[in-house]
C-alpha cells in the first residue's frame, strides 16, 4: 500500500512561474546589428534565478545550462520575453525550463527565439545546499515536462560517465587515423 507524500512542503509549479519582458535597445546589438547571444543568455539567467527563488524561497545559484539554441536572431527595438517555470525538483536543486520569444511591435511578428533548461541550486544563509519544496504538477504540459527534464537528467549523467573515459591514444599513427576525414592536420 503507498501513502500519499505529505504535501505541505510542495508548492505548484503556478507559484513561480515568472515573465520578463525587455526592450532591446542599440547598446545590447552586435556589429551585425543583432541582439548578442550573451545579453539573452544574462536574461535567461536572472529570470531562472527568479523562478528557482519564488519556488525555494531561497537564494540560487546557476550550476548548467543544458544548450542554449539561438533559432531567431533577435533585433534592435524588439520586445524580448522570458518565460520561466520550475520544470523538475530534486532535493537541493532544480530545473527551471524558459522559452524566449521575440516580437515586433510594429508588425505583431513573434519568433520563438530560445528555449533552454538551467538547473539552479538553493543555498541556505551558511551558504550551504538547502532542502527546496517539492513539486505540485497540476496538468499533463507540467507531467510531460517533469519527465523529459528527468530524462534529460539521466541522459546528462551517462554523457558526463562517457566523456570521462574519452582518451587520446599515445601513438601519433593512431591520432592520424582519428583524424582521417577531418577538417584538421596535423603537422609534425
Amino acid at each position: 500500500m503507498t501513502t500519499s507524500p505529505d504535501i505541505s512542503f510542495y508548492k505548484p509549479v503556478s507559484f513561480s512561474e515568472t515573465t520578463i519582458t525587455e526592450l532591446m535597445i542599440p547598446s545590447y546589438s552586435n556589429f551585425g546589428g543583432k541582439i548578442h547571444g550573451g545579453i539573452l543568455l544574462s536574461l535567461m539567467d536572472k529570470v531562472a534565478y527568479v523562478c528557482a527563488a519564488k519556488h525555494a524561497g531561497n537564494y540560487c545559484v546557476t550550476a548548467s545550462i543544458d544548450t542554449v539554441d539561438f533559432l531567431q536572431p533577435v533585433e534592435v527595438g524588439e520586445l524580448v520575453s522570458l518565460m520561466a517555470s520550475v520544470n523538475y525538483v530534486g532535493n537541493t536543486s532544480l530545473v527551471v525550463g524558459i522559452r524566449v520569444i521575440s516580437e515586433n511591435v510594429k508588425t505583431n511578428v513573434v519568433n520563438h527565439t530560445n528555449t533552454s533548461y538551467f538547473t539552479m541550486v538553493a543555498k541556505d544563509d551558511d551558504n550551504k545546499p538547502a532542502q527546496i519544496p517539492g513539486l505540485i504538477l497540476e496538468n499533463r504540459t507540467q507531467v510531460r515536462r517533469f519527465i523529459e527534464a528527468k530524462r534529460r537528467k539521466e541522459i546528462k549523467q551517462n554523457y558526463k560517465k562517457e566523456v570521462d573515459h574519452v582518451a587520446v591514444p599515445d601513438e601519433i599513427e593512431e591520432c592520424e587515423v582519428l583524424l582521417s576525414g577531418e577538417r584538421a592536420v596535423l603537422v609534425k
